[in-house]
């Protein structure tokens, strides 16, 4: 029995079963992969022969291809690196480096164990099944579509969980999917770390971002050997891994190599460089887990020094060459722990996506992309879920009681109401602002949806539509066609037989509008043109896409865009919250950001709310 099926059937932690598609791989361990080659499958690529196995429906697989050499060593925090050659693609690669959990990632340890590799840089293709000599050639190469996981950019992997058999071989695609540094180890900007560099190496701390360039790189020169055509790329990623899509839109190295954008549940959010490097009292201030801050932690942890301010005399004697070799003589698990929240912490929140000037540009998303030729300019769906944030409130001890696995909401309507009040505002920030900014600025089109999906049945008690509902994450075994959470009883568990047509039915329309939109730029009417026409974004009116099941509402265009006037106006307003819940509201949604507003909060509840700090920075 596996773990999760035993916390499952133990009826602890109900909703966190349905909760590890946050990040997105609940599914067996990497090296349980089925491990038979095909001969088939035999590809000659620019590192050599590879050979991978059948997959289902018809497609064939090749798993666990490096892409980049072990960046560990010497090399950690270096650009990624050529392979060396490899042969047997028979099995998913290791995770990179990342603390074990319940909420996706590594499943199979307790929360907060270290586990992964360092040497983790894999990708898997799947195509079609073809014969070696029926692999298409010249204009009959297969449009190509990337896959870039999420997980906070701290964990997750390339795993089961988003196998691309079903969507490759239904609708002649060849998907990729890719592993990238995380963590601290896929970014951290401390100048220290150029010294010693080969010539040519840009002096970044984008090491995750430069991982996922060199993945579209390996795709331009050797995507042709499995049929896939490297002049029509479409990236697409959820959470994070939509996040990072965004980066690389804004990221002058991966020009000429992705043509096309899918964002699911993304965000434009990054951080600035004096962020991530300064100490926390530089002007401009650092992130408490900045690189430099980073060193210090390290120091007082191995007992070189015993407070902040004898490590920071001790480290500012160092040559740069002296603190670079201090970082890599470091395990990872002593880098780890040195940015737990407490002995305990199972979480980590270093900076990540840096606006260095180098990999990515100084200003942010939003600026660039109202400056046109200032970003990568391709057709781009943006998308979110209509209940994103219940994933999280569903842990919430002040929303849900919890007791021997029953969960219940303690008030409906207030629970709704939150929900929506953080869902719309996930919707602004990562659908509504970039596509109206994109729909005025972009030569190429954009377009937008809302999954509104909610059909979870009642399990032992739990209303999961209610607690769950359209939830972050939830889309993802609709894009890919597959409905497996790494095991039967974990499926049976979210998805019910009532629901299974329905559920059918809209993970086709989603597989092929996605499909058409690789092949041609334009989702369309899908690959079959026979679903509603999905029609692009105007400024003027802001149209998009609601996916639904034909019970409620089924496909559809909608424009009920949402702004964070019309967020404050619904806090402001609701007779459900009390003036106290209304402040702390506020804070939850804007606090940190470039939207909060000081007269604004301090209206709320008849003038009583208070800002603590009298305060608040911007959104980095």
């Amino acid at each position: 029995m596996s773990r999760r099926t035993a916390v499952l059937l133990g009826l602890i932690g109900v909703v966190l079963a349905a909760a590890f598609l946050w990040f997105g791989e609940p599914g067996e361990p990497a090296s349980e992969a089925m491990q038979i080659a095909d001969v088939a499958s035999e590809r000659l690529t620019t590192s050599g022969s590879v050979v991978g196995l059948a997959g289902p429906a018809e497609s064939h697989a090749w798993l666990g291809i490096p892409f980049a050499a072990a960046p560990r060593g010497e090399s950690r925090w270096r650009p990624p690196r050529r392979p060396e050659p490899w042969t047997d693609a028979l099995a998913y690669g290791s995770p990179c480096v990342q603390l074990a959990s319940q909420f996706g990632g590594v499943a199979t340890e307790p929360p907060g164990t270290l586990v992964g590799d360092e040497d983790c840089l894999f990708l898997n293709v799947w195509s079609p099944r073809f014969e070696s000599s029926e692999v298409p050639t010249g204009d009959d190469r297969l449009p190509v579509m990337v896959w870039i996981h999420g997980g906070g950019n701290t964990i997750g992997y390339a795993g089961d969980f988003y196998e691309g058999a079903l969507l490759a071989a239904r609708h002649d695609l060849v998907i990729v999917s890719v592993n990238y540094r995380l963590g601290p180890l896929g970014w951290l900007a401390h100048d220290a770390l150029h010294a010693g560099g080969e010539a040519g190496d840009p002096k970044s701390g984008n090491f995750g971002t430069l991982d996922l360039i060199a993945a579209l790189r390996w795709v331009g020169e050797n995507i042709e050997f499995f049929g896939g055509d490297s002049g029509n790329v479409t990236i697409f990623g959820e959470s994070a891994g939509g996040k990072n899509v965004i980066s690389l839109m804004t990221s002058p190295m991966a020009s000429g190599l992705f043509h096309r954008a899918i964002v699911q549940s993304g965000s434009v959010a990054s951080v600035s460089l004096a962020s991530a490097v300064n100490y926390t009292d530089e002007d401009p201030p650092g992130d408490p887990f900045s690189a430099r801050e980073l060193v210090l932690r390290l120091l007082i942890q191995d007992g070189s020094a015993s407070d902040r301010e004898s490590a920071r005399f001790f480290v500012e004697g160092l040559e740069a060459s002296e603190v670079a070799s201090f970082l890599r003589s470091k395990t990872a698990e002593e880098l780890f722990s040195a940015y737990r929240r407490g002995p305990g912490g199972t979480r980590i929140a270093p900076p990540r996506v840096i606006r260095d000037g180098v990999v990515l540009p100084e200003a942010m998303a939003l600026e660039l992309f109202a400056e046109p030729g200032a970003f990568l300019d391709v057709p781009t769906i943006l998308g979110t879920n209509r209940d994103e944030i219940k994933l999280f409130l569903s842990q919430d001890p002040e929303l849900v009681n919890s007791n021997l696995g029953l969960m219940r909401v303690k008030n409906e309507e207030k629970y709704n109401l939150v929900s929506k009040l953080h869902s719309d505002l996930w919707k602004v920030r990562g659908v509504d602002e970039p596509a109206e900014v994109l729909a005025k600025n972009s030569a190429a089109a954009v377009y937008g949806y809302r999954f509104d999906w909610d059909e979870e049945p009642v399990r032992l008690g739990t209303d999961l539509a209610l607690i769950l509902g359209a939830s972050h994450g939830m889309e993802i075994p609709f894009v890919f066609g597959h409905f497996q959470f790494g095991d039967e009883t974990m499926t049976d568990f979210v998805f019910d037989e009532v629901g299974e047509p329905g559920r059918r039915i809209l993970s086709d329309a989603m597989m092929s509008y996605w499909a058409e939109f690789a092949y041609t730029g334009a989702p369309g009417r899908g690959r079959a043109d026979a679903l509603p026409l999905w029609s692009a974004w105007l400024a003027s009116d802001g149209q998009f896409l609601v996916f639904d099941t034909p019970a409620d509402g089924g496909i559809r265009m909608s424009s009920a865009t949402v702004s964070a006037e019309n967020i404050v106006v619904l806090l402001g307003s609701d007779p459900i919250l009390a003036p106290s819940e209304r402040c702390k509201l506020y804070r939850d949604l804007f606090e940190g950001s470039g939207q909060w507003d000081e007269s604004a909060y301090a209206s709320l509840g008849n003038g009583e709310c208070r800002s603590e700090s009298g305060e608040s920075g911007t959104l980095e």
